[in-house]
């Protein structure tokens, strides 16, 4: 796959002078690219909850840079391989809990940990070349991370490419695009790659309540690559494929259990069931590392449950509920695997995910 033919940044680097990461803001888009630096691991923990960066992979990528970053500013005088490891794993602690839903998170910061723990082995003290070896260590694990993203998404577009017709119609929800991993995008890609094999796929892109990432960023990237792209309330999916006028459903996800039980933005579980009745494939997009194998069903995964004003305050110009309603605004539902027409990794397409582990 060729670069995309637009340009924005990455939306987690890490600075040349490697002391901190910088992310894009995507609270404050479409209306304007705002870029910010991140230094301590409070202000990444308050960047991930409050979803300035955003999507399973791309929290990845973030906690990974973000291990690496505060461990080096906050630990270069620490001795004791126990006081480290003490200090490393309150850290990456901290950051893992910030978002309990996307497996990517943990799965960063496992691999992290890992690397952590093969420099402990055999020291009895921290020199300052060892505590240089450990830093390089974390360094090339996080950039292998972010790298192999970039490599499973754009592999996941040259897979998922395939099911795509000249004009075919697909409905997307949340965003799982560019603004959303490293690059290219996990149920963009395929999109993506169409669009430059001339295919002119045409996007219908569901609003996505109450947070609007359809709407804010998906409607915003697609449109920038130049797709054709149709902004729709979440509750015209029906309208929609009853016509026949959706070919296809293609959705991201944040975690897969080993069952194939699917974990995503709150509101794909009503569009698997929509498509079900309609006869519209449904499918699934995502990097191996979304899916869970210590997982068991997607009643083991936790649901994360946000704030009550992002329903009756966020993205209105007053307040369109009344004062003391009660909310219920849980972040992702789970979608049974029996809704799943197939998964499209960057190994391949399954109709089954245990093809898959």
């Amino acid at each position: 796959m060729e670069e995309n033919k637009f340009v924005l940044s990455d939306v987690v680097v890490l600075n040349e002078n490697e002391d901190s990461i910088t992310i894009l803001d995507q609270t404050q888009l479409p209306a304007k690219e705002v870029y910010e630096t991140i230094t301590e691991e409070e202000a990444l923990i308050d960047a991930i909850k409050k979803l300035k960066v955003r999507g399973a992979p791309a929290i990845g990528v973030a906690a990974a840079f973000g291990v690496y970053v505060c461990v080096s500013r906050t630990a270069s005088s620490i001795t004791s391989p126990d006081v480290l490891e003490s200090h490393f794993q309150r850290i990456a602690g901290r950051i893992r809990a910030s978002r309990p839903t996307a497996v990517n998170l943990a799965w960063a910061i496992e691999r992290m940990t890992s690397v952590f723990h093969r420099f402990l082995v055999g020291l009895s003290e921290i020199k300052q070349e060892d505590f240089a070896r450990l830093k390089y260590s974390l360094r090339e694990e996080a950039i292998r991370i972010k790298n192999e993203d970039i490599a499973m998404c754009r592999q996941i577009g040259e897979n998922g490419v395939s099911l795509i017709s000249q004009g075919s119609r697909i409905l997307t929800h949340c965003n799982a695009g560019h603004l959303a991993v490293s690059r290219y995008g996990t149920a963009l890609a395929p999109i993506y790659r169409a669009q430059e094999l001339g295919l002119n796929p045409r996007v219908y892109a569901d609003e996505t309540r109450p947070l609007l990432q359809g709407a804010r960023l998906t409607a915003y990237e697609l449109m920038k690559f130049g797709v054709d792209t149709t902004l729709v309330c979440d509750n015209m999916a029906a309208s929609l494929m009853s016509q026949g006028m959706i070919d296809m459903v293609m959705v991201g996800c944040d975690r897969v259990a080993s069952n194939g039980d699917v974990a995503n933005k709150i509101g794909t579980c009503g569009l698997a069931v929509l498509a079900n009745y309609f006869h519209v494939p449904f499918y699934v997009l995502g990097p191996s590392s979304t899916f869970d194998v210590h997982t068991p069903t997607g009643k083991d995964i936790v649901i994360e449950q946000r704030p009550t004003f992002e329903v009756t305050d966020l993205h209105y110009a007053h307040r369109m509920a009344p004062e003391g309603v009660k909310v219920y605004n849980p972040a992702f539902d789970v979608t049974p695997a029996s809704l799943v027409t197939a998964y499209i990794t960057e190994r391949g397409i399954f109709n089954h995910v245990k093809d898959l582990f």
